[in-house]
């Protein structure tokens, strides 16, 4: 297959472009889109070879559900069976990053959902995204168009770089504005849990939701069902390169001194900029500035990628918080680095 590799130019020339792309989703073919959170692999929602081309391409477990994408909220209400809280989350959050799980109705293939009576539906804000979806007059199931278990792409080289040769089409918009992948819910009676954190944070849900919970899961992958996840990016070891990912969790001194004490090998450091003097030696992966959470969001998958792009043999990265606009981070990098937290203390307290 030849994939055409099409760049969005801000022009009128825009919606031919749009236009043939959108003809691909109807023809059940698959198109590489940006969205706000990463690059994602478009299919039509409501074809049920599309999502098998979905799972084919990326070389994605069938038992892993995809999420179905929606011009307008209001939407959901031929695909799914909405609720008042559901109107209320997407009133604050949508268009924008937060995918919610609804009992989906038959009009949705099962090869969409891995089977599962529940479908997760989500209205992106990226103009590109939903433009294509008006376009097309279908809703989109899109995972992340990178090759599966791998570093999600936030832009079109990383596309094609997994998927050249494995889909019809790219469409190149730019880099993506967030980085990670949407915040997942699923809605209980009096309120929500989060299933995968994304931008749209606990705090930010509590206040439409009251009460807000954390899947187990979110924080500990080992308990993940692996065969039935109920969401998307659930899966135990998951956006990993190549190279091994070391997750530290130690003071920053600590941390400093373990990198700079390591033996033989081609490696790389994730630090912000005006931390990188601390080591002695390696690759750095300057992430952004310090205490920074959305710009280590935004750089995460790029730095990943990066590292098998500079051969790198290891990767360190000092464990973020497990809370508030860093929960995202962790959960993804805790998965890069197959749920291993090596933790460190401070000998010298002792002395």
């Amino acid at each position: 297959m030849t994939t055409e590799f099409l760049t969005i130019t801000g022009t009128p020339a825009d919606e031919d472009v749009i236009a043939k792309a959108a003809e691909v989703i109807r023809s059940g073919g698959l198109v590489a889109i940006p969205t706000e959170t990463v690059y994602g692999l478009a299919g039509s929602a409501l074809l049920e070879d599309s999502a098998r081309k979905i799972y084919a391409a990326k070389g994605r477990p069938a038992d892993n559900p995809l999420i179905v994408h929606l011009a307008k909220p209001e939407d959901a209400e031929l695909y799914g069976e909405t609720t008042p809280l559901y109107y209320r989350l997407a009133e604050r959050f949508m268009p924008g990053p937060l995918t919610i799980i609804l009992k989906k109705k038959d009009n949705i293939p099962d090869t969409v959902t891995a089977g599962g009576a529940t479908a997760a539906f989500r209205c992106p804000s990226h103009p590109i995204a939903h433009r294509l979806i008006e376009v097309s007059g279908h809703p989109i199931a899109a995972p992340s168009a990178n090759s599966s278990g791998f570093p999600s792409p936030t832009n079109a080289l990383h596309v094609k770089a997994d998927m050249d040769g494995k889909i019809d089409m790219i469409l190149n918009g730019g880099e993506c504005e967030i980085g990670v992948e949407s915040t997942v819910v699923k809605l209980n009676d009096d309120g929500c849990t989060i299933l995968r954190p994304g931008a749209v944070t606990e705090d930010m849900l509590a206040d439409v939701c009251g009460k807000v919970t954390i899947s187990p899961a979110v924080i500990e992958p080992t308990l993940v069902d692996e065969k039935n996840p109920e969401s998307p990016g659930m899966k135990y070891k998951h956006y990993s390169p190549t190279a091994e990912v070391i997750l530290i969790d130690a003071p920053l001194d600590v941390f400093a001194d373990h990198v700079n004490g390591r033996g033989a090998g081609k490696y790389g450091v994730f630090t912000p900029a005006d931390e990188a003097h601390l080591y002695t030696g390696g690759i750095m992966l300057i992430t952004g500035e310090t205490d920074n959470a959305s710009q280590l969001s935004h750089s995460l998958f790029t730095l990943l990628r990066n590292a098998d792009e500079l051969g790198l043999d290891t990767v360190y990265v000092r464990c973020p918080p497990k809370s508030g606009e860093y929960l995202a981070v962790y959960n993804r990098i805790v998965r890069a680095a197959g749920c291993r937290i090596t933790k460190l203390r401070d000998n010298r307290e002792n002395n």
